[in-house]
């Protein structure tokens, strides 16, 4: 049987970690930033870590990054 392959789009999107732990990037953060204030750009430009929950849905998807 093949391996299974990372789903292309999930590979892009979110990062493990070296713990183990999945981080996603924030939405409302690729373009219209003009009118944002500094304070909420900061803020979604970081990278918060998945609830477990989110995580077991993605896991199939994830395969090939852990």
């Amino acid at each position: 049987m093949p391996k299974m392959k990372t789903h292309s789009s999930l590979k892009d999107r979110f990062k493990i970690t070296g713990t183990g732990k999945v981080k996603r990037y924030k939405a409302y953060r690729n373009h219209l930033l003009s009118h944002k204030s500094g304070r909420t750009k900061r803020v979604l430009a970081t990278q918060p870590n998945m609830a477990a929950g989110d995580v077991s849905r993605l896991a199939q998807g994830l395969a090939q990054l852990k």
